[in-house]
C-alpha cells in the first residue's frame, strides 16, 4: 500500500543530505563551485518540467515523488566521491 505522507517524509530527509553536499561544494567555490550552481538550477528547472509534464499527461503525484527521490539519489551519488 502506497503511503504519500512516507514518501514525502523521506523525500525530505534524502534531500537534507543533497542540500549538505551542495552547500560544502558551493562554499569551497572555484570552478567546481560554480559549475555546481548552474548544475544545480538547471537540474530543478528540468526537474520541475519532467513533474509538470508527469502530470499533465496523467501521471500520479507518487510518480513524482518517486522521480524526484531517484534524482535525489543521483546526487547524493555524484556529490559523495
Amino acid at each position: 500500500m502506497y503511503n504519500p505522507f512516507l514518501s514525502s517524509l523521506m523525500l525530505a530527509i534524502e534531500s537534507q543530505r543533497v542540500i549538505e553536499l551542495r552547500l560544502v561544494r558551493l562554499a569551497w567555490g572555484g570552478r567546481e563551485g560554480l559549475a555546481e550552481a548552474q548544475s544545480m538550477i538547471a537540474e530543478k528547472v528540468d526537474a520541475a518540467a519532467e513533474a509538470m509534464a508527469t502530470l499533465m499527461f496523467g501521471g500520479s503525484p507518487e510518480t513524482v515523488i518517486a522521480r524526484y527521490r531517484e534524482h535525489v539519489a543521483a546526487n547524493t551519488k555524484r556529490l559523495s566521491i
